[in-house]
C-alpha cells in the first residue's frame, strides 16, 4: 500500500509523549541498577533476585512503543489511493447502424457482434453511471435517455435496425444535447456530472460529405470538446468487409482516420476493434475507466488493526517474561 498524505497529521504530536515514554523508561532501567549496586550483600542478592533474562526482558517495553507508534500513524489518518466506483455520471453510447454494419468480416455480422458487446458494456457498468443510447444511420435516433435502468439500455440494443447512410455528427450532436438535457436535471450545488460519449462506427460519413460542415463530424468533435465531454471512438471492422446492395457487392472498409481524428479534437481516446473479442476487450477497458475513479481513500484501518495486535502481544509477553504488565 502506498500512502499518498494524511488526513489529520497534527496528530503526529503524539510522538513526543511516546519519546517521553523511551526516555522514561531507560531512566527507570538506569535507576533499578542503582538500586541493585547498592544492595548490600551481594551474595544474598545472587540468591534472592530472579536470574537476569538478558535483552529479552526488554521485548514488552519495545512492542509496546511500536504499538503506539504504530496507533499514532493511524490516529493521524493515512490516505492511498484506491479504485472506487464513480457515483454520479453520464455515458451516452453511440452506434453505426449504417448498412455496412451488416458485413460479415466479423462473425456473424459487424451488428450482432456489436450488440453483444454494447450489452456487456451496458450490464458491466457501475450502478452510479446514467447510460444512455443513441443509434444512428442517415438521422440521429435517442432511444434511451441517460437512465440507471440496465435492461431498458440492453432491449434497445437488441432493437436495433440498420438504415442508409452515415451521419456521424448528427450521433455525436445528439448526444450532447441529450447529455445537456439530462446535466440541466440533474445538476446539483456540484454542478452536473462528468460526461462521455462512446461512438462506435465502422465506416466513413457520408451525411455530409465534409466533415468540417456544420453537422460533420470533426465539427461535433470540436463542439464536444467545448462541452467538455471527451469523445472515445471505436472503430470496428477490416479493410475488407462487404455488403450487397442492390444485387451488388460493395467494399465497406472501416476508417479509422476519420475516427481517430474525432477522439483527438474532442480530447477523447481511439480505440481499434477488428474482431468481435477485441470490441469486447475494449468495452472492457472503457467500462474500467468510466465506471470508476483513483481517490485518496482512508487507508488508517491496517494500522489500526496492526496496532492493537501488537499493544496485545506486548502485553502478554509482559506477564510471560517478567509476570506483570509493563
Amino acid at each position: 500500500m502506498s500512502l499518498t498524505g494524511f488526513a489529520s497529521p497534527w496528530w503526529f504530536l503524539l510522538l513526543v509523549l511516546v519519546a517521553a515514554v523511551v526516555v522514561g523508561y531507560f531512566l527507570s532501567q538506569r535507576a533499578r541498577r542503582k538500586r541493585t549496586m547498592r544492595f548490600a550483600n551481594l551474595e544474598l542478592l545472587e540468591k534472592v533476585a530472579p536470574k537476569s533474562q538478558g535483552w529479552i526482558r526488554h521485548l514488552p517495553a519495545v512492542l509496546v512503543v511500536l504499538s503506539l507508534l504504530v496507533l499514532t500513524v493511524a490516529l493521524a489518518g493515512p490516505t492511498a489511493e484506491q479504485k472506487v466506483p464513480r457515483n454520479r455520471a453520464t455515458v451516452m453510447l453511440v452506434i453505426d447502424v449504417s448498412l455496412s454494419m451488416e458485413a460479415t468480416d466479423v462473425v456473424p455480422t459487424r451488428l450482432k457482434a456489436a450488440q453483444e458487446a454494447a450489452k456487456s458494456f451496458a450490464q458491466n457498468m457501475t450502478p452510479g453511471i446514467n447510460l444512455g443510447l443513441i443509434s444512428f444511420a442517415g438521422t440521429a435516433t435517442v432511444l434511451v435517455n441517460p437512465t440507471t435502468d440496465r435492461q431498458g439500455v440492453a432491449k434497445a440494443i437488441d432493437n436495433l435496425k440498420l438504415a442508409q447512410s452515415t451521419a456521424t455528427g448528427e450521433g455525436i450532436f445528439a448526444a450532447l444535447q441529450s447529455i445537456e438535457s439530462f446535466s440541466a436535471v440533474v445538476g446539483g450545488a456540484d454542478g452536473p456530472p462528468p460526461a462521455r460519449i462512446v461512438l462506435m462506427s465502422d465506416g466513413k460519413q457520408t451525411v455530409p460529405e465534409d466533415l468540417y460542415a456544420p453537422r460533420g463530424g470533426y465539427t461535433a468533435a470540436q463542439a464536444a470538446k467545448q462541452a467538455g465531454v471527451p469523445i472515445s471512438s471505436i472503430s470496428f471492422g477490416t479493410t475488407h468487409g462487404t455488403v450487397d446492395i442492390e444485387g451488388k457487392p460493395q467494399s465497406v472498409s472501416v476508417d479509422d482516420e476519420s475516427l481517430q481524428e474525432i477522439a483527438r479534437l474532442s480530447g477523447g481516446e481511439f480505440y481499434k476493434a477488428a474482431s468481435a473479442e477485441e470490441l469486447k476487450r475494449v468495452y472492457a477497458d472503457l467500462g474500467e475507466q468510466i465506471g470508476y475513479e483513483i481517490k485518496d481513500a482512508d487507508a488508517s484501518k491496517p494500522w489500526l488493526i496492526a496496532g492493537t495486535l501488537i499493544l496485545m502481544i506486548g502485553a502478554a509477553a509482559s506477564l510471560f517474561i517478567d509476570q506483570r504488565l509493563p
